[in-house]
């Protein structure tokens, strides 16, 4: 029977209030969009026709080959699995409701600015089809017209499927491009949530693919689900994640979204290294620390690099021979920001290929950039490492890492390589780590760096 992927072993408590922060970023902006244009033939059908008892609306997951409890799981009002079925509904509260009149969209529930995420951004609409419902099923699994009759047949396949217009979810470059359209964001009007939206009221977005599938997933991996679409590689899934959030900032930022008006867009850049406090007194009070990884003047705003950091850990660790390219691009990309908007766009290009090029050999495994063996530990132990922690001078890429951390030990539970009773052993390091990022005003990098050491060494402890 398919149905929920799950968690291995469950999230820490100080994890789980990050989590809830990240909730929060769910419920305001959400991955309601594709980045692949769809034939206009294809008619979005609405979550209505796929809630039959004999379908996906029971009550109880005793389907024969999938839960068939699926709605219910999306509807749940009390978990993170819940949040796609309220995203609508969040724009009618008090906090929607002021970003709009702050922004001068009117009602927030109309305004095709916030609707563009918070519901099913369908081109063409069927006779069932509610934007009120919310992020439905045909926002991840793409317009349904074309596979809606035939996906249930007797012999109907997953290739099928997929050539009648379902998302090939299970590949994770296609998931990662559906996700990031909401969750990073794409050029489409409403699924970008830039500066002028956040100085609003909207939340910070921050996102990582594995994590937020694994909240998000409503199927079971049984024999049978295994044997259709294969299993979910974590490892896999959370580096290629990381690669395409690369890709996606950067061709956002040189194109059109790069700037707003006389200024730059600050949506790309990092939040904190501008939102700290001003000191004004006889003695200097120091608030930044150098980063290896960005050769940008003292005081210059940096770009927000969390997922590069991550990419630069991964590539070491999975594809050494594309790990020196991406990093000299990567320099290259933050040393040209301190030049001119030409020399940024073209050093963007190069940098987003390298990404894209770490995304591909993530995804295709064999040699040059496989995910398999003990990679999660050598990873883990790359990130806590002095040339990657040494770049965790921000609270952004700070919360990425210890994401990563808490994820890719998970991946270790999922993959046997570590009990689940040995993982429960170390929660109260992981703990550290996720309570060094839980404030961003509290946020201390020295601090942060010595829980992140702390829990990584625990983590290598159980290889």
């Amino acid at each position: 029977m398919g149905g929920g992927k799950g968690r291995a072993i469950g999230r820490s408590v100080g994890g789980m209030a990050l989590l809830a922060m990240l909730l929060g970023v769910l419920l305001l902006c959400l991955p309601g969009g594709r980045s692949d244009a769809a034939p206009a033939a294809r008619t979005y059908v609405g979550v209505a026709s796929c809630a039959g008892s004999t379908c996906h609306g029971r009550m109880e997951g005793d389907g024969k080959v999938v839960r068939q409890d699926e709605l219910m799981r999306w509807q749940e009002p009390s978990t993170p699995g819940g949040a796609h079925s309220r995203a609508f509904a969040v724009l009618n509260g008090r906090r929607g409701q002021q970003i709009a009149a702050t922004l001068g969209l009117g009602d927030a529930a109309s305004a095709p600015a916030c609707l563009g995420c918070h519901s099913t951004p369908a081109r063409a609409r069927g006779a069932r089809f509610l934007a009120q419902d919310g992020v439905g099923c045909e926002a991840c699994h793409g317009a349904a017209s074309g596979w809606i009759a035939s996906h249930y047949a007797v012999g109907a396949s997953h290739a099928a499927n997929v050539a009648a217009g379902m998302t090939p979810l299970d590949r994770p470059q296609a998931r990662a491009s559906v996700c990031l359209d909401c969750h990073f964001g794409s050029a489409r009007e409403g699924q970008f949530v830039d500066h002028r939206i956040m100085a609003a009221g909207h939340p910070r977005i921050s996102f990582e693919l594995d994590l937020f599938s694994s909240m998000q997933a409503h199927h079971d991996e049984d024999a049978d689900y295994a044997q259709r679409k294969g299993r979910t590689d974590s490892l896999k899934l959370w580096a290629v994640g990381q690669a395409m959030a690369v890709e996606r900032a950067l061709t956002l930022y040189a194109g059109a979204k790069g700037t707003e008006g006389a200024f730059p867009e600050f949506y790309f850049f990092d939040c904190q290294s501008c939102h700290r406090r001003i000191y004004d007194q006889a003695e200097r009070s120091k608030t930044w620390e150098a980063n290896p990884g960005r050769p940008i003047p003292a005081g210059m705003p940096p770009f927000n690099d969390e997922n590069m950091i991550m990419l630069s850990a991964a590539a070491r660790v999975a594809a050494p021979g594309l790990a020196v390219r991406f990093d000299a691009d990567s320099r290259a990309f933050h040393a040209a920001i301190a030049r001119d908007r030409t020399a940024v766009v073209a050093a963007a290009g190069r940098l987003a290929g390298s990404a894209r090029a770490l995304a591909d050999a993530f995804a295709a495994g064999g040699p040059g950039g496989g995910m398999q063996g003990d990679m999660a530990f050598a990873i883990v132990r790359e990130i806590a490492g002095s040339a990657i922690s040494a770049r965790f001078t921000d609270y952004e890429g700070s919360v990425q890492a210890v994401m990563a951390v808490d994820t890719l030990l998970n991946g270790m539970v999922k993959s046997g390589r570590v009990t689940v009773g040995a993982a429960a052993g170390i929660r109260a390091e992981v703990n550290r780590a996720y309570a060094a990022v839980k404030e961003p005003n509290a946020y201390r990098p020295a601090e942060f760096r010595s829980a992140l050491g702390s829990a990584a060494r625990s983590i290598g402890a159980l290889q």
